[in-house]
């Protein structure tokens, strides 16, 4: 092995590190806050008629008590157990943990994107509008269709709405009585058949071949009358690109 091989080597801690409800000792404290002042008191009136009965608890949060440098440790022994698409090569292909580069999560963090509200004068958002139109435009491109829609807030939101346009195409063409199932891979995220279940399909599974991509041949004894649609991420769970789509 070189140097170089031998530098790239994965090494992680290990901590014995009890989950945080287990620690602490009574009486320690992060913070602690001053006493207002008699003006702040007398202005604020009775803090317990500020807050309906309703919503006062009735016994003390069983929290740890704990100092702020115990707190910090803990959680930053958990972070350096992880692994993570920053610490090296991570290979799942449906899921979100992808790499972002850093100037994007920056980006994401502006006030012009983050304080933006659905109920602005459309007038102020014409900045964001754009974007959404020209993302929207090389996305219908990349992908070989007439239109995309950004409204799904995640992976798992986006299969739900797949399947209910499945379902909207079939119920117009006057078919959905007879097309009830949706067929999904083996290697699908577990998601994929609760949408279809969800939308009110029955989930045919087809199986993967030795490469980790769908087998042609299981795929078409699936495929029938009673197919819906079929369900495919690409690069798969496996992070395997389905070399077989044309």
């Amino acid at each position: 092995m070189s140097w170089l091989e031998g530098e790239k080597m994965f090494k992680q801690a290990s901590w014995n590190e009890p989950v945080i409800l287990s620690q602490g000792r009574k009486g320690r404290r992060g913070h602690l806050l001053p006493k207002a002042d008699e003006q702040v008191r007398q202005a604020v009136g009775d803090i317990n008629a500020l807050i309906a009965d309703r919503m006062r608890r009735k016994t003390r949060p069983k929290l740890p008590e704990l100092s702020e440098v115990e707190v910090v440790r803990h959680f930053i022994r958990l972070s350096q157990m992880n692994y993570g698409v920053d610490s090296g090569f991570y290979p799942l292909g449906s899921c979100t943990m992808k790499y972002n580069p850093k100037i994007n999560e920056s980006l994401a963090t502006l006030q012009s994107f983050s304080m933006l509200h659905p109920y602005q004068d459309e007038s102020t958002v014409q900045g964001i509008l754009e974007i959404l139109y020209k993302l929207e435009r090389w996305l219908a491109e990349l992908t070989g269709t007439h239109e995309v829609c950004l409204q799904p807030a995640a992976g798992a939101h986006g299969e739900f709405l797949g399947t209910l346009l499945m379902r909207a195409y079939h119920q117009l063409n006057g078919e959905s009585e007879k097309r009830k199932e949706v067929i999904v891979p083996d290697s699908a995220h577990g998601t994929n058949p609760a949408s279809a279940a969800m939308a009110g399909f029955n989930v045919v599974v087809v199986q993967s071949n030795e490469d980790g991509c769908v087998d042609l041949e299981a795929l078409k004894a699936a495929v029938s009358e009673r197919t819906a649609g079929l369900m495919l991420t690409n690069p798969n769970t496996l992070g395997l690109f389905e070399k077989n789509i044309e």
